[in-house]
């Protein structure tokens, strides 16, 4: 069978938030639905010398993260609406705005530089850390170059054959995998990553366990890891997951998301390099 028909491990759960319909394998730029759910803290600029365009699309929930020059007396504002990022272009007499991209004579998007500088590079940035302090099991050296994080539920098969098919880059030392633990697939997934996370070494845990060694839940689970698991849930629902494993990663300067099991093109990308 191609990788290409195999299915993500899918979840209808959700924290009563919106949930997505991303395209099966496709890599995704991030726009970042966290934002959206207030889990990136955002602030928005109320000056009162903005033009009233501008004060009036804030107080519909525009947040303004910066300006920048633009041709022929317009004023650029960089800013988004729910995590979505979009250029209002003011004119100079400050009582009318464009909502959208702007292009010049020879179809160049001006709105694109802007928004990745303003917006969409410190969405990243905020959503990285993010991840970063989510509660999550080491896979890997912790001098690799280049840092992957998935969200792994224990009972999710394609989680586990991504874990098989990341073996040469992890074992080389290229690449580190960061498991954002996450239940949701399975009655006895939350215990199992509740149980992974608070071993004594995760790490081995889930490599025995991704080894057929299937984890025996603990029967009396430590309240501040359910708490950990729970933002976890939280996380994953605000990049807009719908299955696992889901996959954040840098490609170049730009963070992309991936959910299901990659194909050996994509894993490429996702690793950051071909194998020697």
């Amino acid at each position: 069978m191609p990788r290409t028909s195999l299915m993500p491990c899918t979840t209808h759960q959700s924290p009563g938030q919106p949930l997505r319909r991303l395209l099966r394998h496709r890599p995704t730029r991030l726009k970042v639905a966290a934002a959206a759910f207030g889990l990136l803290p955002f602030q928005t600029s109320f000056a009162a010398d903005y033009p009233a365009p501008i004060e009036a699309l804030q107080r519909e929930g525009l947040e303004v993260h910066g300006e920048f020059d633009a041709p022929d007396g317009l004023t650029g504002y960089a800013a988004s609406h729910q995590g979505q990022p979009m250029t209002i272009f003011v004119t100079a007499d400050g009582e009318h705005a464009i909502v959208g991209n702007l292009i010049d004579s020879e179809a160049n998007n001006l709105s694109e530089a802007p928004l990745e500088r303003l917006v969409q590079g410190p969405m990243d940035d905020a959503a990285w850390q993010d991840l970063g302090d989510s509660a999550w099991i080491a896979d890997g050296s912790d001098d690799a170059e280049r840092i992957v994080y998935i969200f792994t539920d224990p009972n999710c098969p394609y989680c586990t054959q991504f874990y098989h098919d990341s073996r040469p880059w992890v074992e080389s030392g290229k690449v580190q995998l960061r498991h954002v633990m996450v239940g949701i697939l399975d009655p006895a997934s939350p215990r199992q990553a509740v149980t992974m996370l608070a071993a004594e070494d995760p790490s081995a845990m889930l490599e025995a366990h991704e080894n057929g060694d299937k984890v025996e839940p603990m029967n009396n689970l430590p309240r501040d890891l359910e708490q950990r698991l729970q933002d976890n849930h939280n996380l994953f629902y605000g990049f807009g997951m719908v299955a696992t494993p889901g996959i954040v990663y840098y490609n170049g300067d730009k963070l992309e998301m991936s959910q299901g099991a990659p194909t050996p093109e994509q894993l490429v990308t996702i690793m950051g390099s071909e194998l020697n």
